[in-house]
This record gives C-alpha cells, sequence and structure tokens, in this order.
C-alpha cells in the first residue's frame, strides 16, 4: 500500500478527489440547512454533530471491514485522538457551520483556503523540520491578500467582514491548520481508519452535545434530506480517510499543495448548486491570490535547501 500511495500520479488523484469532497461541502452546508429547516446557531450545531457522529460510524464499519478486525485504539493513543478531535472536528466544524450560515459558499470556500497558511505557520513552532522558509512567508503574504480582498466591498475597507460569518470561516481555518500539523504527529501510533473513526465520533459527540445543550433542533428531514446527510457523512469518510493515509507517507508540503484546490472547487460547486454568481474581478482576483500563496508556499525550492526565516 506504501508504494501506491507514495507514487506522484497516485498522490495527485487522491489528493485531488479529496480537495474535490472538501469543496462540494459549502454548497451543500447551505443546501442543508434550508432543507432541513436549520435556524438558530443551536440547530446549526446540532446538524454538523449529527452528520460527523454519522461519519464516525461509517468510518468505523468500513474500517473494520478493510481491515479485517475490530478498530480498537491502544490507551495510550486515547488523550491525542480525542485532542485531535476536539480541534479537527468540534471546534473546527463549530466555526465553520456557524460562519457559513452568515457569509455566502463562494466566500467562505476562499477564506477556508487559508488554513494550508495557518499549517505552514503551525509546522514551523510545532514540528522540527518545518522551519518557515522566504517562499513559504510570501505565500503567506498573498494568502492573506486574498482573504482580504474577498471580504472588500465598495467603498469601505472591513464592509464585507463580519465576525459571525467571516471571522468565524476564518477561525475554522486556524483549527484546521494546527489539527493538520497535529495529525501528522499522532499517525504512527494508530492506523488512519482508526484515528479518523474515533476523532470523528468524539468530535461529533461533543457537537451533538453542545447542539443541544443550545436548544437546537434539527427537522424537515424527507428523503432528499436524508440522502444529503447520508452524502454529507460518507465525504467526510472518505476525505479523512484518505488524507490522513496520504499524510502518513508522504511530506506534508507534497499533499497539501493540493489544497490550493479547495476554494477552486468550492466556488465551482457554489455557482453550479447555489446560483452564486462567481464571475467578477474580485472573486478571480481573491481566487488567484489564494491559489498562488499555496503554491508558493508548498513549492519546491529551487536550491537544495532554502534559507530559513530567523
Amino acid at each position: 500500500m506504501r508504494k501506491k500511495l507514495t507514487q506522484p500520479a497516485g498522490v495527485c488523484l487522491l489528493a485531488l478527489f479529496c480537495c474535490a469532497l472538501w469543496g462540494s461541502a459549502f454548497p451543500c452546508i447551505k443546501i442543508g440547512y434550508e432543507w432541513f429547516e436549520i435556524e438558530g446557531v443551536g440547530s446549526q450545531i446540532l446538524f454538523a454533530g449529527y452528520r460527523f457522529f454519522l461519519s464516525g460510524i461509517f468510518t468505523f464499519l468500513i474500517g473494520c471491514i478493510l481491515e479485517k478486525r475490530i478498530l480498537t485504539m491502544k490507551r495510550s493513543s486515547f488523550p491525542y485522538i480525542l485532542r485531535q478531535g476536539l480541534l479537527q472536528t468540534t471546534i473546527q466544524y463549530v466555526c465553520f457551520y456557524v460562519g457559513l450560515a452568515h457569509t455566502t459558499g463562494t466566500k467562505g470556500s476562499i477564506i477556508n483556503g487559508s488554513n494550508a497558511f495557518f499549517s505552514i505557520i503551525a509546522a514551523h513552532f510545532i514540528v522540527k523540520n518545518e522551519k518557515m522558509t522566504w517562499s513559504k512567508t510570501m505565500g503567506c503574504l498573498f494568502g492573506l491578500f486574498g482573504v482580504i480582498v474577498i471580504n472588500l466591498t465598495p467603498g469601505a475597507l472591513s464592509g464585507g467582514f463580519h465576525m459571525m460569518g467571516e471571522g468565524m470561516v476564518l477561525l475554522c481555518s486556524m483549527a484546521y491548520g494546527i489539527s493538520t500539523v497535529l495529525l501528522k504527529l499522532i499517525s504512527d501510533r494508530e492506523s488512519a481508519m482508526t484515528i479518523t473513526a474515533y476523532q470523528t465520533l468524539l468530535g461529533g459527540f461533543v457537537l451533538i452535545l453542545i447542539g443541544l445543550v443550545l436548544g437546537g433542533e434539527v427537522s424537515g428531514g424527507g428523503f432528499k434530506s436524508l440522502c444529503l446527510m447520508l452524502y454529507m457523512a460518507l465525504l467526510s469518510t472518505g476525505a479523512f480517510s484518505i488524507w490522513t493515509l496520504l499524510l502518513k507517507y508522504n511530506p506534508v508540503g507534497q499533499v497539501a499543495i493540493y489544497g490550493f484546490t479547495i476554494p477552486i472547487f468550492g466556488v465551482l460547486f457554489s455557482a453550479m448548486f447555489l446560483g452564486e454568481q462567481i464571475v467578477s474581478i474580485q472573486n478571480i482576483a481573491a481566487l488567484v491570490l489564494v491559489s498562488a500563496g499555496i503554491w508558493l508556499t508548498y513549492r519546491k525550492p529551487c536550491k537544495e535547501k532554502e534559507e530559513t526565516v530567523q
């Protein structure tokens, strides 16, 4: 398996598949709010909890079949997987679901593309051999400019930024960036399916508790709504499981470089399924800046070793 997961063509196809799945989540969540009659923060968080707890169940069952055993984790791994679940699922998706309810799918997907830069910054402080370089610094600056551009409105520097909308999506990106680095650090403790299953189950369970405490309610579940929930749960199962495997067998940079396609997929799917207007100088400029920033951040330097930023 390791040989297949380290071949450039295989890494490219699998990483792009994950990014396409994640990109499709933006319009799916917006549509889900309408179909499930989601109103209020509690209901948004409860909606997220149902999705990820169901995803954790699917991951557990698929993992048992693939590995031909009941997925269990070592007692010593529990604190690390619990931490991963709280950060990667609970905290990240509280911010994501609340934020996406107060902004467009297009803006949300582009802002969410900044998670790659937060991964780089977090890796600089957490991982010994992942130091900042000038190329990475320029990439982070490009990405920051992209986030600023997408939030500009005519005649007002900050009129397009709201903490409950764009701000929460940005916090979500920070949580994801840090969780990606921590996931790399624990990838050797358990199998990819075990880590994904238990962190999703634990994080999803906490989301459900928070949603219920806040008085959340999810209703209006017809057949098409249930199909949507099923797809959203399965996309999380597939994307997180494959991404965890890719991170385990490849350097972070060689996998994360494909993250620039998440905002691209998100913008395209938002236009297709939400009817959002995406052809504007502002949107195109922001998308180009974020994508260029991620490419700069993860590109291989021309020299064998690029000078680090002291």
